[in-house]
């Protein structure tokens, strides 16, 4: 299938997940908010993002959308990669955990007293932004779920792709670390299409431990590997993602304003940020 480092088998997933779970403490420990700054970076993204009822993407940039006409060598884009550290991240809880807190706009008053914000706070807003989203109906076409562990993640991919089929996840990766997180970025070669029929996109949400908004869309969409070259040297290798059918989105998604288009006009494509997870079938090898 070509995806390189960054495609993981599913034997890798399981024992990642043996790992992840092992590296959490208890679910009253977990903390993603450790400064009242990343408060604030949160409830800015989350009110960012509150118009848009499909592609959540919760980078304070925008400039993450581009045109399939865009992806050829040599062309020069501004795109925000947000770098985060790791040891700051939300960690995924495991299914026993997260069993034992609702995950509900109507509970979110105790979910406040239980993770200890204020209803005036930053995190308040974010998690209230975090369960509205995920309490929404899904667009025509969609089928959409908010994994709050990894188990659950799996799951669902289960249930998109077959309980027989194998399947790997893609991410962003850096080469090397942005010095600025929104820049010109060049592509260094043609941009490699990955065959794949189906294709759930994962995009991390502001909460106290990890949740990802997971859905999948019946429409056509084409998926690539971008190798990037920013203009400080930084070099990043891309997923990134064309949807060929945009009717059924929102006209206030960022992706109109951006490219200065209408819904269903034309193929709006996108970055993928380095915390969001995109899941596709491997395919048998003669189709490879």
């Amino acid at each position: 299938m070509g995806s390189g480092s960054s495609s993981w088998s599913f034997k890798t997933l399981c024992f990642l997940l043996v790992v992840m779970c092992a590296q959490v403490c208890t679910a009253r420990k977990v903390t993603i908010w450790k400064k009242e700054e990343d408060g604030d970076k949160y409830d800015q993204q989350a009110e960012a993002n509150s118009s848009s009822t499909h592609m959540h993407h919760m980078d304070p940039s925008e400039r993450i959308f581009f045109t399939l006409h865009d992806l050829k060598i040599g062309k020069s884009l501004p795109v925000y990669f947000s770098h985060k550290d790791p040891s700051t991240s939300p960690h995924l809880l495991s299914r026993k955990e997260v069993n034992s807190i609702p995950f509900s706009s109507a509970k979110l008053p105790y979910l406040l007293e239980f993770f200890s914000f204020s209803k005036h706070s930053p995190q308040a807003k974010a998690m209230k932004y975090t369960l509205t989203e995920c309490e929404l109906r899904p667009i025509k076409g969609e089928t959409k779920f908010c994994a709050t562990s990894l188990e659950s993640m799996l799951d669902f991919a289960r249930g998109i792709f077959g309980l027989d089929t194998n399947f790997s996840v893609l991410t962003t990766s850096f080469i090397t670390k942005p010095l600025s997180p929104l820049q010109n970025y060049t592509i260094l070669e043609l941009p490699e299409e990955i065959i794949a029929p189906k294709m759930i996109a994962c995009h991390s949400m502001p909460y106290p431990y990890a949740i990802f908004y997971c859905h999948y869309q019946e429409s056509q969409h084409k998926l690539f590997k971008v190798s990037l070259s920013g203009e400080n040297g930084e070099r990043v290798e891309a997923v990134a993602v064309c949807h060929m059918d945009t009717s059924e989105w929102n006209r206030d998604h960022a992706s109109f304003r951006v490219l200065k288009i209408e819904p269903g006009s034309s193929p709006v494509c996108h970055f993928f940020p380095a915390d969001n997870l995109v899941w596709v079938p491997e395919l048998p090898a003669a189709l490879t």
